[in-house]
């Protein structure tokens, strides 16, 4: 990565970061009580050192083979890394997926519930596990849907003994997220789950004021991605 590029890069980094910490404090929440998830799906090796190097540990990606030949090397020298599954999973990747995240944040169908519970005893490792839910009802998006959450987590958590520790979403594009958000929280809050890991770049301050424990910032801080991955 050029000098410049990488010094465009922190400066959005520190960018995201102040935001976060003033949307923080306008909430009225204490510090250190939103967690920031670098979302480096597509982006290059080059383009996570320099926030390695900052200090940054917790990054998302969308596609179990693209973090496997990113990851597992960086590893080797960051072993404290925090590293989240935040895209569609599909069952043949379970194993693979469970070996390699710290936080499986799309957890939508029974089938894979069910796969995961497997893996995690066939491993023996329990990766923090999310449920994602379809909160606006979208076709075009996974999840669960809301009239079905309730069952499902439930299931997740004494059917196939999940490490369950919260809940995701995305929420509807044409509307104003709040609702959404809110709606998320009192869900989790129904199954005693702390974590949301809702807020994007374009919402988080709105996610981060309806609760939010997580937000996952891609594009504020890579800048806009390529049509294909790198």
């Amino acid at each position: 990565m050029a000098e410049g590029d990488e010094a465009a890069l922190l400066a959005r980094f520190g960018q995201v970061k102040a935001r976060i910490d003033d949307s923080v404090r306008a909430a009225g929440r204490a510090p250190g009580t939103v967690r920031l998830v670098a979302v480096s799906k597509t982006a290059p090796s080059t383009a996570v050192l320099p926030l390695l190097a900052a200090g940054h540990r917790r990054f998302g990606e969308n596609r179990v083979q693209e973090a496997a030949s990113k990851w597992t090397d960086l590893r080797e020298g960051w072993g404290d890394l925090q590293l989240h599954m935040i895209g569609p999973l599909q069952s043949n990747k379970v194993l693979q997926a469970v070996s390699l995240f710290d936080v499986i944040e799309t957890v939508d169908r029974p089938k894979l519930a069910l796969a995961l519970s497997s893996a995690i005893r066939q491993l023996e490792r329990r990766p923090l596990c999310f449920v994602e839910i379809n909160i606006g009802a979208e076709p075009q998006k996974a999840g669960v849907l809301p009239q079905e959450a309730d069952q499902f987590i439930d299931d997740c958590q004494r059917r196939w003994d999940l490490p369950l520790a919260g809940l995701m979403c995305i929420p509807p594009q044409h509307s104003a997220p709040d609702e959404a958000f809110h709606q998320l929280a009192e869900i989790a809050a129904r199954h005693g789950l702390v974590e949301l890991s809702m807020g994007m770049s374009e919402d988080f301050p709105q996610a981060i004021a309806a609760g939010a424990t997580m937000v996952r910032i891609g594009t504020a801080i890579f800048g806009q991605r390529p049509d294909k991955p790198v």
